[in-house]
C-alpha cells in the first residue's frame, strides 16, 4: 500500500475543512439571529444556527480522526483495523481515508 496517496488526500482534506471559514459563518448566523422578527422568522434563524453548529462539530471530529491517522501513518499502523487487527481494504480508504476500522468491524458497531 502507498500510504503517500493517503496521506495527502488526508492533508487535502484537513486544509479544505480548515479552509471553509473556522467559526465565521457561525458567528454571523447567531448575529443575525438577533434581529427582530416574527416567530417563524426567529425559528428559522435558530434552525440555521443549530444546523452550523452541527456541522462544526463533525467537522471537529473529521479533523480530529484526520491527526489520528496520520499519526498511525507516522506510527507505521495506518490501514489496520483497530477492532480485528485485519488490513482494511484500500477501496475504503480511499473512501474514508481516517477511517480506524474495516467494513465488517463498522458493521457490528452499528447494529
Amino acid at each position: 500500500m502507498d500510504e503517500q496517496i493517503y496521506k495527502d488526500a488526508l492533508l487535502k482534506k484537513q486544509v479544505e475543512i480548515l479552509g471553509t471559514g473556522g467559526m465565521k459563518p457561525l458567528q454571523a448566523s447567531m448575529e443575525n439571529n438577533t434581529r427582530q422578527g416574527d416567530m417563524a422568522d426567529q425559528a428559522s434563524g435558530n434552525n440555521e444556527v443549530h444546523i452550523q453548529l452541527r456541522l462544526k462539530q463533525t467537522d471537529a471530529k473529521i479533523l480530529q480522526a484526520i491527526e489520528e491517522a496520520l499519526g498511525r501513518i507516522d506510527k507505521g499502523t495506518y490501514g489496520i483495523c483497530r477492532d480485528c487487527g485485519e488490513p482494511i481494504p484500500e477501496p475504503r480508504l480511499k473512501a474514508i481515508p481516517w477511517t480506524r476500522v474495516c467494513i465488517a468491524c463498522k458493521e457490528k458497531q452499528n447494529a
